[in-house]
């Protein structure tokens, strides 16, 4: 697809001016205030990556409540691919929001969630029978796809893998590989869940998909067992790990090896789904129809909403009423689904966001080559990072991802750090995003990079 790139351009949401503005320092005065009544009434652990408060957003823009615009690199943690406000999404929301708000669908059903079901079984991967369920967030529904397949399997086991990240619910800790600020002081977690090594190539000494694959495969099957295994959970591409891109051939052997066992394989698609890395699902890339998949993030449009979906016999092992929720696929949510899968359809996002990473990799190749303490550029599709480490010793530099982050909040744009060792830089923008924002917005992140 190809945007029309003039500072008016809107592709998704309320039309804002497609501009970086800055008219006070970041924050502002009004967003310090805010953050200081923040302060007194919201618990302390809940934090704020950039300390200003949104009061519209469109395209590839946040406006704060200063006047300031600053650049989208975060889409709210890869939510809003569609842009914020998408018009599709705000006229289903207002439309069902005249009609009824809630019954639970379990009480008394409609027809929005049985349309988001038959959406998911047709896009995701595989053209086996499939069936859906819809809950709340990510973590649940991931939760609930260890819930279905230790049902249809009879096994307890769950095996997640290093860098991983999978929530914050008592049971997704115990899947999440990263202990600050997630797991510390929160224990203890659910049992029989146990951890592979993943494949990490700039760290993983030259190791090829294959042969990072037997090494968790022999770990899993000494420590756990096949036969005590339900399943293995991963992300295609690991999200809050790092980006971190598995070596060619490691899915699909993970895969075929628990395919030939009876173990359930789940792909966690929450970050990675729809349309984010250049795919509906980055698990086409990789070559694997996984028996379950989980959705959540980028499926609503910003509406809260997620999803496991599966083969058949699997989704229909648990028995009647042991799947489901009281706000599992509410009805504002479920219309925001479907008008956010047609805007990625019909407006090609999937194409949008491999021209925007040919974009994020033509510049970010460009900064690598100049500088050293930039280890690798790795992603797919809208979903890049860049790995920054001491450039003499390799080791991760934890504090100039943190520097290059501050000036870059401080210059306007939106932007994001992950990773197990708190040493990548991440590229979340809206698919809505138009060329001259990326651009500029890379061109800040190259200038704090040269000043840092």
């Amino acid at each position: 697809m190809t945007i029309v790139d003039t500072p008016a351009t809107v592709i998704g949401g309320p039309a804002l001016p497609q501009e970086r503005r800055l008219v006070t320092p970041i924050p502002g005065p009004e967003s310090r205030k805010r953050m200081e009544r923040k302060s007194q009434a919201v618990a302390a652990g809940v934090g704020a990556t950039i300390p200003v408060f949104t009061a519209a957003a469109g395209g590839g823009v946040l406006v704060d409540v200063d006047g300031n615009s600053l650049i989208d690199f975060g889409s709210g943690i890869a939510v809003t691919g569609v842009g914020n406000s998408a018009p599709r999404v705000v006229e289903a929301v207002t439309a069902q929001l005249a009609q009824f708000t809630h019954t639970c669908f379990t009480v008394a059903p409609y027809d929005s969630y049985v349309d988001v079901a038959e959406a998911l079984n047709r896009l995701t991967p595989g053209d086996h029978a499939k069936r859906s369920a819809l809950f709340n967030s990510g973590a649940e529904a991931v939760e609930n796809a260890v819930k279905i397949a230790r049902h249809y399997t009879g096994k307890q086991a769950v095996v997640a893998f290093d860098h991983a990240y999978h929530g914050r619910t008592n049971l997704t800790m115990g899947l999440t590989a990263k202990n600050q600020p997630y797991k510390n002081g929160f224990g203890p977690f659910a049992p029989e869940i146990y951890r592979a090594p993943a494949s990490y190539p700039l760290r993983d000494g030259g190791l090829t998909g294959a042969e990072a694959a037997a090494r968790a495969i022999l770990q899993i099957e000494k420590q756990v067992g096949a036969s005590n295994l339900a399943a293995i959970i991963i992300e295609p591409i690991q999200g809050e790990g790092g980006f971190i891109v598995p070596a060619d051939g490691f899915l699909p052997a993970l895969a075929e090896w628990a395919s030939a066992n009876g173990v359930v394989f789940i792909a966690d698609e929450v970050q990675t789904g729809f349309a984010r890395t250049g795919t509906m699902f980055a698990s086409e890339q990789f070559g694997i129809v996984p028996d379950l998949i989980v959705t959540a993030k980028g499926i609503a449009g910003g509406l809260p909403l997620s999803a496991v979906t599966g083969r058949a016999e699997i989704m229909d092992a648990p028995q009647l009423g042991g799947l489901g929720g009281t706000y599992g696929g509410n009805p504002l949510a479920c219309v925001a689904a479907l008008a956010t899968i047609e805007t990625y359809e019909t407006e090609n996002l999937a194409e949008r966001a491999r021209e925007i990473g040919d974009i994020l990799f033509d510049k970010l190749g460009a900064l690598k080559a100049a500088d050293a303490r930039i280890a690798e550029v790795r992603g797919r599709g809208a979903m890049v990072a860049i790995e920054l480490v001491d450039p003499v010793t390799g080791e991760p530099d934890a504090a100039l991802t943190s520097t290059v982050a501050s000036a870059v909040h401080a210059a306007g744009v939106v932007l994001l750090t992950c990773g197990t060792y708190g040493n990548v830089i991440r590229f979340l923008p809206p698919l809505s995003i138009p060329d001259h924002l990326l651009v500029e917005g890379l061109d800040i992140v190259a200038d704090a990079l040269v000043n840092a």
